[in-house]
């Protein structure tokens, strides 16, 4: 693999207009990801989901060069119907489009911009091949006191034409003071056999809010990774809601650090997996001051052969006193050959906090089948019902109603 990445990184920087300094940095990326490799389940954070494995087996090798000098054709009957938005729109890793005519001009900024920075380069070694790869890097700045009329939908879409490909993408968010951003990324995908790697950072000055929802929904056979950075100011907000159900292979990762006092920070999520499908969710609220608050709930409905994780860490430090820091997660097992594995941590150094975590797996209750099945429903009926009350629990605390109603109408969720 060494060869192949050295080749295609050397493809990639013939083709473009990068600055010294950047291929110096790239190329510091790339030599950490040549010595860490894949991940795989010898690492703590990768114990339960192996996607070292699953790229072996599901793809082979990878071809890690794209060629982004060709525009794509947008197809707008992707595009979300009955929700007015705009729209940053992924093709095959190419940005073919970014629309914010809903807006204030004046108020957001857009910038283009190479990886200038390798901050981020000691998270994990997929980072690093999103650093050495990733095309472009844009910015968009939300100006003080400015809220979004409407939502900011980013498109992640594939089509046929790329098969076996790695597809690196990043955005990187600032929000200053007292704005807001409602963003929902949403996979349409009608490739197979890719490895996606999606790095998003997110910086929330005072006051600011986040509101970030992930929908992948489309039954697809690419492998995907997904990292969150979020980094909170005084009395920022953040909430994201993630729906783990169409790829074979997803991971969600979210890194929150919540820096400044009155800082929350919500995150809840859906399993809703069958077809032998792999995917988790991996949370790390990190309680860096004294009055923080953090919020987690994670639910699964597991079908043939599936199989989910989710790792929840809540870190408290010592001078953080006043944090409420709260996880769950749920599972219902609808086959014996479904499989959910739970990690739920607290690493707490202050005396003065309120912290909890648990988690639960079992099949649908009988006795609950059967008393709906005694009022004229038939089983597959009640099985739905009990179902939908059970991922209904996660989507009501979804701040935003519009976003609440597509993802129930996404899912086909009745009340």
């Amino acid at each position: 693999m060494r060869e192949q990445l050295v080749t295609d990184f050397d493809k990639i920087i013939s083709d473009s207009n990068f600055s010294k300094k950047d291929i110096e940095l790239k190329r510091i990326s790339l030599d950490k990801f040549i010595e860490d490799g894949f991940p795989t389940k010898k690492k703590e954070d990768w114990k339960f989901l192996d996607i070292n494995r699953a790229i072996e087996k599901n793809i082979g090798e990878l071809d890690f060069y794209n060629d982004y000098s060709f525009q794509n054709k947008i197809d707008t009957s992707y595009f979300v119907k009955g929700l007015e938005h705009n729209k940053i729109v992924f093709i095959n890793g190419r940005i073919e489009k970014i629309d914010f005519k809903s807006e204030d001009s004046n108020k957001i900024e857009i910038i283009e911009e190479s990886n200038l920075s390798n901050k981020f380069n000691n998270i994990n070694s997929l980072i690093n091949l999103n650093n050495a790869f990733a095309n472009k890097n844009y910015k968009i700045n939300v100006k003080e006191n400015y809220s979004l009329k409407k939502p900011l939908i980013v498109y992640h879409l594939t089509s046929n034409k790329i098969y076996k490909k790695n597809i690196n993408l990043r955005l990187d968010f600032k929000l200053e003071s007292n704005s807001s951003l409602r963003l929902i990324d949403y996979f349409e995908d009608d490739s197979k056999d890719n490895f996606i790697n999606i790095f998003y950072n997110f910086d929330l000055e005072k006051d600011s809010s986040l509101k970030n929802y992930k929908i992948d929904h489309k039954d697809n056979k690419n492998v995907k990774y997904s990292f969150n950075n979020i980094d909170q100011k005084e009395n920022s907000i953040s909430e994201t809601f993630i729906l783990s159900s169409g790829s074979s292979f997803f991971k969600n990762e979210v890194n929150c650090d919540l820096n400044g006092k009155y800082s929350s920070a919500f995150v809840n999520g859906i399993f809703k997996l069958e077809d032998f499908k792999n995917h988790e969710i991996k949370t790390n609220i990190n309680h860096l001051t004294e009055n923080t608050k953090s919020y987690q709930l994670i639910k699964s409905v597991l079908g043939e052969g599936s199989k989910a994780a989710y790792q929840g860490k809540i870190s408290v430090n010592s001078i953080a006193q006043k944090t409420d820091g709260y996880q769950l997660s749920k599972c219902i097992l609808l086959d014996k050959t479904s499989e959910f594995n739970a990690k739920p941590e607290l690493e707490i150094y202050a005396d003065d906090v309120k912290c909890s975590h648990g988690s639960a797996s079992g099949s649908l209750n009988e006795d609950s089948i059967f008393y709906l099945m005694s009022r004229g429903i038939n089983y597959e009926q009640a099985k739905e019902l009990l179902i939908n009350g059970f991922l209904l629990d996660v989507i009501e605390k979804i701040t935003d109603s519009e976003t609440k109603n597509l993802i129930k109408n996404t899912l086909g969720l009745k009340e």
